[in-house]
């Protein structure tokens, strides 16, 4: 292999980086797992020139990856390949893999086929087409949530937040924003930041959060809600990837430890219009009214979405009242208790920051929900409710789907998520994580000698 015959992008790349010797071709699965092909750097070339080819279904499997062959998706169609080719701009090095570098791809559809209509990154891409129609364009970013844990297991099986280095420090001390606990992370938590400076991920402030080791990192604004959803997914591989080289876990599940806080994926959205003006701005004639119209079909659309907001059953667990959790589709302003919150201050960026979503959720389709939202809100005018100015956690609205089961009942019957996401993947989405569901509750729990033996 000659730099003669790379292409562009690799070729820049490599001779920027002499010594890389392997190519990461990424991308991610339904339940946002990195999968791809590592490549010697000698054949890296082939990715660009040939793709990537595996399993077209590849993003139908459950957490364990097993296939139920939905929509017969699998076995039934002879589980057929799908090639797919890296995304431009995205080639960057994998800080904490030495000597690699990772290019995401996206797979190309079918001859004749616009998309594939189980990927997730194709759903999502779809539902932003639609705000063409309405003229306008939404600018998102994502916050997300996560633990560093103690890879050790008690003689339970549990786990429990990683120990600070500091002695008499307990892991399971809350200190939310407390530079002390930054401090004592600051290793870790700078290599985060490093990892996603080199990979063009645009990471801003780490909070220290309520849990014991849990932060907070916010990802930047940008008028792609295809390439935030990326960027979500790039940063949970980050953080895993460089608390590995910690000898540390990281888990983004909804709710790791039953006396600690959750972990949230929260979105933040506002939309622009043809001359770049964000039509909530509350200086302008109409930017209340756009605001709630958003906010209705956020309102109107919530409880079909749940079982994407809350992928399966640990999820739940992070729903309950006087938590900072959605419990209801309650919105108001500078408030932390509602669903839908308008972050203090307005004008140019004011924005609805959407609260429910747990940190393990698939970004691509949390964001379609949302957008679905908010786009059958403004097409069709609705109205929400009154502001809530107080605790609007306080109960939870009986109405509200918060056991994966009637979470899933709901999603597969709803015309709505039918019409944005695509008539067969509401059903499909539902069939998946049932049969995850059952494969889980097969096995004997350990509860059940300690409560029924």
């Amino acid at each position: 292999m000659t730099h003669a015959t790379l292409p562009p992008e690799l070729d820049s790349y490599l001779s920027a980086h002499p010594g890389t010797r392997f190519l990461d071709a990424v991308m991610f699965d339904l339940c946002g797992t990195a999968i791809g092909k590592r490549y010697p750097i000698r054949d890296a070339a082939k990715v660009w020139t040939s793709g990537v080819a595996f399993c077209a279904g590849i993003t139908t499997l459950d957490s364990l990856g097993a296939c139920w062959d939905v929509e017969g998706i699998g076995f039934s169609d002879g589980d057929p390949d799908a090639t797919s080719y890296p995304i431009p701009g995205t080639l960057a090095p994998v800080p904490w893999m030495q000597d690699t570098a990772q290019i995401l791809i996206a797979p190309a559809p079918p001859e004749g086929v616009a998309q594939w209509w189980f990927d997730p990154r194709s759903i999502l891409a779809n539902v932003v087409t639609r705000f063409a129609d309405l003229g306008l364009t939404p600018v998102t970013a994502c916050e997300l949530e996560f633990y560093l844990v103690d890879p050790a297991r008690d003689t339970a099986g549990r786990i429990s937040p990683a120990r600070p280095a500091r002695s008499g420090r307990a892991p399971e001390a809350p200190r939310v924003l407390a530079f002390d606990k930054l401090d004592e992370w600051a290793a870790i938590l700078g290599e985060i930041d490093a990892a996603c400076i080199a990979q063009g991920v645009p990471a801003g402030a780490a909070t220290a959060e309520y849990g014991g080791a849990q932060f907070e990192v916010n990802l930047g604004h940008l008028p792609d809600p295809v390439r935030a959803a990326d960027h979500a997914l790039m940063l949970r591989r980050i953080v895993k990837g460089v608390a590995g080289r910690h000898g540390l876990d990281a888990t983004f599940m909804s709710k790791p430890f039953a006396e600690q806080s959750g972990s949230g994926l929260h979105i933040h959205l506002s939309l622009l219009d043809a001359k770049g003006r964000n039509i909530f701005d509350d200086r302008a004639p109409d930017g209340d009214t756009q605001l709630g119209h958003a906010i209705a079909g956020l309102q109107a659309t919530t409880y079909d979405a749940m079982a994407i907001f809350a992928p399966n059953l640990n999820a739940y667990r992070r729903f309950a009242p006087n938590q900072f959790v959605p419990v209801n589709t309650s919105w108001g302003t500078n408030n932390r208790s509602v669903s839908f919150r308008i972050p203090a201050g307005g004008g140019a960026a004011r924005r609805i920051e959407h609260r429910i979503a747990g940190a393990e959720a698939n970004p691509y389709l949390v964001m379609a929900a949302v957008l679905a939202g908010i786009h059958h809100g403004l097409a069709n005018r609705l109205a929400p409710t009154p502001p809530s100015t107080g605790n609007a956690g306080e109960e939870a609205d009986p109405a509200m789907p918060l056991k994966l089961w009637t979470a899933l009942d709901r999603l597969e019957t709803s015309a709505l998520m039918a019409d944005y996401l695509g008539t067969r993947y509401p059903a499909a989405y539902a069939t998946i994580k049932r049969a995850e569901f059952e494969a889980f509750m097969a096995d004997v729990l350990p509860r059940e000698y300690d409560w029924y033996l």
